[in-house]
């Protein structure tokens, strides 16, 4: 969670790549540039403690930030990138932590911004969801994926036989990330990216675990109602685990509805002690 000023530095950021990215004559193309250069901005900040400090020290003036990151990108990504990078250094941070996430978080919205430019925002949030579901169910895959011991090239490169021709340019770029990243599972990263692919395009994620197989009208019927509840268009993402052995288990964010035959038995057995 992002303190209150990095909040406040995020959203102003945001506000300037939008307003950038929006101004560009190839949208959609620009926002794939962008979004892969700020994520590679943010892994050298990252790696970069001097820089680290210096883009994100409060005590030195917003204009001396900037002109640091000016100097340090200027020739290297595109104008529209620097000056993204300028603003959310003269900004006040919090932390450096939190400007490193920040510019995390500007590179994936600049993708994401580019998938919908495309209308290829929905196709990226399944194929991540959908890619989150196979790293997460492989625990060899997984830990590979996460060893630090193997260089990132090499996990890149088991990544990369995985999806290549298989998804988007985006996805491929977004999971490229989730996988670089060290405070989280990269399985649970991807999941978080398509979640986040869902709310940029105002809809919320519902995962559904269900006993069996559901029509296309039980789907449609259980959206409906979900979206209802939660005042928004709602995807649904369905596994099945007849263990439940009848009705369904939804999550939505951090609520979690139990309607599943297994929940009841489990309910009635406490209920009986």
């Amino acid at each position: 969670m992002y303190a209150a000023s990095s909040r406040e530095a995020l959203e102003g950021a945001r506000i300037e790549l939008e307003t950038a990215l929006r101004g560009s004559s190839a949208p959609s193309t620009d926002a794939v540039t962008v979004g892969d250069e700020l994520l590679s901005v943010a892994a050298t900040v990252n790696d970069n403690r001097p820089l680290r400090i210096a883009l994100a020290d409060t005590a030195t003036s917003a204009d001396s930030r900037a002109k640091v990151s000016d100097t340090v990108l200027s020739g290297k990504v595109s104008d529209t990138t620097r000056r993204v990078v300028a603003s959310a250094a003269a900004r006040d941070w919090s932390n450096e932590a939190d400007l490193v996430n920040g510019l995390q978080s500007l590179g994936c919205e600049a993708l994401l911004f580019a998938a919908k430019e495309s209308d290829r925002i929905d196709t990226v949030e399944e194929e991540l969801f959908r890619l989150s579901r196979v790293v997460k169910g492989d625990g060899a895959l997984e830990q590979a994926l996460s060893d630090r011991t193997r260089s990132a090239a090499d996990r890149f490169g088991l990544l990369r036989k995985l999806i290549d021709g298989k998804v988007t340019d985006v996805t491929s770029k977004l999971a490229e990330f989730a996988v670089s990243r060290t405070d989280e599972a990269p399985g649970d990263s991807i999941d978080e990216l398509s979640q986040l692919a869902a709310a940029s395009n105002g809809r919320k994620v519902a995962y559904v675990t269900s006993a069996g197989e559901l029509s296309a009208d039980q789907r449609t019927a259980l959206a409906a109602k979900l979206a209802t509840v939660y005042a928004a268009p709602v995807t649904l993402h369905v596994n099945i685990d007849p263990a439940l052995l009848g009705g369904v288990v939804v999550r939505v964010g951090d609520e979690r509805i139990d309607g599943s035959l297994s929940g009841k038995i489990a309910t009635l057995r406490r209920g009986l002690r």
